[in-house]
């Protein structure tokens, strides 16, 4: 079953290789967003320190959004994650599979470029160094519960409107710990309770939201 899953995660890595235009949007658009809070910014290094926690978290998740349905999608539609359900392995670790994929080719990109993101909005680096481990610990919670919402959006034929009402709410939580923990920090305070709660929320994710794929899965195609 391992070598299932590691090759499973290698396949999707190997595609994503093979197509740069999927993991490089992400980034663009994360570059691109971020640039636009600058320029409304001003040259004002306060209120681009006001803004900045809030604006990383708000990016990260519109950018998460817009690759998690162009994956799985296509998966659905050229019949892989129907022979998934007659494989004689496991389901869910086969959905975890596809998510850790997802995280690698779209969101840990981001996450390296948090220090790039972090410089343009004047933030010092311990606030850089916060930064980033919120998102380590934030972006693979926004790639497992994406993957409920991306399969119970399957069959509709446009569900990106469906799936950013459906996921945006249950990605509220995130965004306020990430944001508060980078605000934390700017006042010279540790988060270790944001960074706890973010590290429970993730561990809970992992133990959960695989089966619940594989169910949301097989109710897809009965």
């Amino acid at each position: 079953m391992n070598t299932v899953f590691l090759r499973t995660i290698g396949f999707e890595l190997l595609i994503a290789t093979r197509h740069r235009g999927q993991w490089l949007y992400a980034l663009l658009f994360c570059l691109l967003v971020i640039a636009l809070f600058v320029i409304g910014a001003g040259a004002s290094p306060e209120i681009l320190k006001q803004i900045g926690p809030g604006s990383i978290w708000v990016t990260v998740i519109l950018a998460s959004l817009l690759s998690l349905e162009r994956g799985f999608r296509a998966d659905f539609e050229e019949g892989i994650l129907e022979q998934w359900l007659l494989m004689p392995y496991s389901l869910a670790m086969l959905m975890l599979s596809k998510c850790i994929a997802h995280w690698l080719i779209n969101l840990l990109p981001i996450v390296l470029l948090a220090p790039v993101m972090g410089y343009a909005l004047n933030f010092e680096p311990p606030h850089i160094l916060v930064t980033v481990l919120v998102l380590l610990l934030g972006t693979p919670i926004l790639s497992l519960v994406g993957a409920i919402g991306v399969l119970l959006t399957l069959a509709f034929a446009e569900s990106g409107l469906l799936l950013s009402l459906l996921l945006l709410p249950l990605y509220v939580p995130i965004l306020v710990l990430g944001a508060s923990a980078i605000e934390f920090s700017m006042m010279g305070i540790w988060p270790a309770s944001q960074l706890a709660l973010l590290g429970a929320i993730l561990i809970l994710c992992l133990l959960i939201v695989p089966r619940a794929a594989a169910y949301t899965l097989k109710m897809s195609f009965v």
